[in-house]
Parts: C-alpha cells; structure tokens; sequence
C-alpha cells in the first residue's frame, strides 16, 4: 500500500550538483522526514540534447555524500518514454494540442509582422501568435508525415475544457487560479515530449503528493496544473521555497564550479557541516567566493 504522502527530488543530468541543487534537496528531505512522508529520486534525462550519463552517475554520487537518502531506486524518465507518448495522444484526442512546424526564426518574424512599429523590440519575448493553430486538419496531418513538428497546446480549447474556476494548492493550503494563456510547447521537435508534460506524468505515475521545488520553477505550475487535469491526474500540493544566491544576488547555477559538490567533494570539504550551514545557517545566501573560503568554513573537522 502506498504511503499516504510523497514527495520527490527530480534533477537533470545536464551538468554536476551545485549546492543550490543540494539546498533544495534537503529541503525536500527535510519536509519527507518531518511529515513522515516517502521521498523519492527521479532522474530528468529525457533531453538527450543535454543529459549525459557520467552527469547522472555523479548526481547520486553526491546526494549520497551529502547524506540524501531516497526510498527504492532512482526513476530515470528516458526510461518510459511511452508513457509520455500516450500522454500526447490522450491530448491530441481532445484537441488540446496541435502540431506546429514553425521555426524559430519564423516565429520571431511573424511576431514582428503582427506587432506595430513601436513594440517591435518586444518580438523576442512575445507570445506564439498561432500561426499553425489555423492549418487545416487535412493540411496539418499531411505536412506531419513529412517535416519536424512540436506539439503546443491550444489555448483556445484548453479553455473550453477546463472547470472553472481550476487552481492549484501551496503548502498553506491557499488556492492559485490559472489560466491558459498562450500555446505553449507540450511536445518538443528534438525529443517529442517538454519538461511541462513530462513531470506531469511522473509526478501521477510516482503518486507525488507534495512537491517541494525552487521558486523558479512557480510560474510554470498553473500549466502543470492544467496538464493534470486533461490527463486525469490527481493535483499535488506545492511548495516553492527562496532560491540560494551569491554574493551578488545571482542564483547560484552550473556555471558556478566553485560551489559544485563534486569540487567540494575532492577538496575536502565536511559534507555534515555542508548540510548543516544550508539548513540553518545560510539563509538563502552562498557567501562564499571561492574553495578557499568554503574549505575555512566548511572543511574537515579538526
């Protein structure tokens, strides 16, 4: 029988651990162990653009350093990508997605033939304006045998098949309205399916009730919630906590090597003392510049 709570750590092998990635893990252990909920690890490597396996070898080398400990073995996506498949179809059933065969460079040119002179420097951000959404269905399936496309979702119906109001819950037990607002990717052209629908599925498939993840990651959660309900799947809980940043109010990412815990890991650094300065003491801040200043703080006892 499964457990009454879940909750998952999901990181892309796209590059080595950083403590940012380790702050967020903890968290997520953190909250498992105080509500005695399971607490899983998923693998996202389903961009085989970017994912590479020594990156994902590492990830559960320093979890496991870090003192991170998962029920069962780590979920790797690219594993059932079936699953994912099945969820396109489910979609395109209900004509809540259409192939889209633009590029990107067409897509750029069309926002900018339809915008007025004054907001033409917005193009690069401006939203999909549809342009294949209008292709006859006849024309669509038949330009599908023969060119790349992404599958996007058509905001236009999803609005027609979704209750109103739908919302998604934080871990306050508030409720956050979405709405469909523009044609997002659901299906990419280079691997067939996006982030967005991916994590979806896994989170129904793995039964995930709580999910604990940075607040980067909160604007995508009204289409996720969306997702859930077309393909029938019951809505977690979420809780975006701060991210970590730098010295410089940046957040902290891959590009940051001296903060890796790969690098830490060689260098010496005290993985109890690690864990400790993230869950109490850094408060949302990584001070340190180099592995130097890291090692001061944070090495061997002793």
């Amino acid at each position: 029988m499964k457990p009454a709570l879940r909750t998952r750590f999901a990181p892309s092998p796209t590059g080595y651990l950083h403590v940012g990635n380790a702050y967020s893990a903890l968290l997520c252990q953190q909250w498992a162990e105080t509500h005695q909920a399971e607490y899983l690890l998923r693998i996202e490597d389903i961009d085989h653009t970017r994912c590479r396996p020594h990156y994902s070898q590492a990830i559960i080398e320093d979890l496991q350093w870090l003192g991170i400990r998962w029920q069962g073995e780590p979920l790797f996506q690219s594993e059932h990508m079936h699953a994912f498949r099945q969820a396109i179809d489910r979609l395109y059933e209900q004509k809540a997605i259409y192939p889209c065969f633009c590029s990107r460079r067409e897509i750029r040119e069309e926002i900018i033939r339809s915008a007025s002179a004054p907001h033409q420097h917005d193009a690069a951000t401006a939203h999909y304006p549809g342009t294949c959404r209008k292709l006859a269905a006849h024309e669509a399936e038949r330009r599908m045998r023969i060119a790349p496309y992404a599958w996007r979702l058509d905001s236009a119906r999803v609005r027609e098949l979704l209750p109103a109001p739908l919302s998604w819950l934080d871990e306050h037990g508030r409720h956050h309205a979405v709405h469909p607002e523009h044609d997002l990717i659901i299906g990419r052209k280079d691997i067939g399916v996006s982030y967005h629908l991916a994590v979806v599925v896994d989170d129904g498939q793995q039964g995930i009730t709580h999910i604990i993840r940075g607040k980067d990651l909160q604007e995508y959660t009204g289409i996720h919630r969306i997702l859930q309900h077309l393909l029938g799947l019951p809505a977690p809980r979420y809780h975006h906590h701060p991210l970590l940043h730098d010295t410089q109010g940046r957040r902290l990412a891959k590009r940051d090597h001296s903060a890796e815990l790969r690098a830490m890991r060689a260098a010496g650094v005290c993985p109890q003392r690690l864990r400790h300065f993230l869950l109490q003491e850094c408060h949302g801040r990584w001070p340190f510049q180099s592995m130097e200043e890291v090692l001061q703080t944070l090495g061997k006892p002793g």
